[in-house]
């Protein structure tokens, strides 16, 4: 997941150039044990498009090292505003490889658009629960089949505006109720909600989720319980544990050599990055959002704000 605000730049300095892409983290993910082959997709706004105030969004249900589309789409776009995603899925006969399943979601009536690493289990169940708090506005769009596409309904359902104060409302809240089904229901389980919610210039990053059995504060070191090995219980728990990473700076460079920003401090930064991983080799200038928190990153004029605080659930 890779998502931008900041100054307008080629669309292809952020997806293809970087060291670690995310194009080509699809083969090559750092964090992540699976191939990303299940789709993919991207929403962007630009101020040189015909409806600025509009996502131009683009999915596609296979690999994104292998759509042709990329080298003729990607660079004839430049943003100033984007969210991108790669996705991984289990290859069975329940995974469904469609346009409506890739992310981001975007629904009409609210500016946001989502995207996530992560997996809610037994949704389809919980669904008894959950299905209460969502406004038929928002279940009348849903065309997948996805967990994340269901809780994009259920947080839109939960936002009483869209000030930072009630985003983080609507995400504690909607934790709460997660883990508030699963009880009933008796289905706790590992949930990992790496989420980006994203409108033109505004960034809302969340590291939040539930350990094994459905506890909000699992304890662990990530890097030592990665040691397991895919397929353990302690390598699930380490990727829910694990940070997520944003860059500030400006000017973002093109040179092949570097694909990162000019080094500046906080207050004069003019763009921002929020990834799933680092989109550079070196990790030296990258801050860590940590499990549990969430981050506000907002463009106002030619500064970038960066709030970080922790959910409450």
């Amino acid at each position: 997941m890779l998502a931008y605000i900041g100054p307008e730049i080629p669309l292809e300095n952020l997806l293809l150039k970087p060291e670690n892409s995310l194009i080509n983290q699809t083969l090559d993910p750092e964090r992540h044990p699976q191939l990303q082959l299940a789709g993919w997709g991207f929403g962007a706004w630009s101020e040189h498009l015909l409806a600025p105030e509009k996502p131009f969004l683009y999915h596609r249900p296979m690999a994104a090292f292998y759509d042709d589309n990329v080298e003729g789409i990607v660079p004839s776009l430049q943003v100033n505003t984007m969210l991108a995603h790669v996705r991984a899925a289990d290859y069975n006969a329940k995974t469904v490889l469609t346009d409506e399943n890739c992310h981001p979601f975007s629904y009409m009536g609210t500016p946001w658009i989502v995207a996530q690493n992560g997996d809610m289990p037994h949704w389809q169940i919980l669904q008894r629960e959950l299905l209460q708090h969502c406004k038929d506005e928002y279940l009348e769009q849903m065309a997948g089949n996805t967990d994340t596409e269901f809780l994009y309904v259920l947080l839109l359902s939960l936002l009483e505006s869209d000030s930072d104060e009630d985003v983080k409302r609507a995400f504690e809240e909607m934790l709460r109720l997660i883990v508030k089904a699963m009880e009933d229901l008796d289905l706790q389980a590992l949930v990992k909600l790496k989420m980006a919610l994203v409108a033109p210039n505004r960034i809302v990053g969340v590291n939040v989720g539930t350990g094994h059995h459905g506890e909000t504060e699992p304890e662990g070191d990530w890097r030592e319980l990665r040691k397991s090995g895919p397929g353990t219980d302690d390598y699930a728990l380490a990727m829910l544990l694990e940070p997520m990473y944003m860059l500030m700076g400006r000017d973002f460079h093109t040179d092949k050599a570097v694909y990162e920003f000019e080094n500046c401090n906080e207050e004069e930064a003019t763009s921002v990055i929020f990834a799933s991983e680092p989109l550079t080799d070196s990790t030296d200038e990258w801050s860590t959002l940590e499990f549990g928190e969430i981050v506000f990153l907002e463009r106002d004029g030619d500064s970038i704000t960066r709030t970080v605080d922790k959910l409450k659930v």
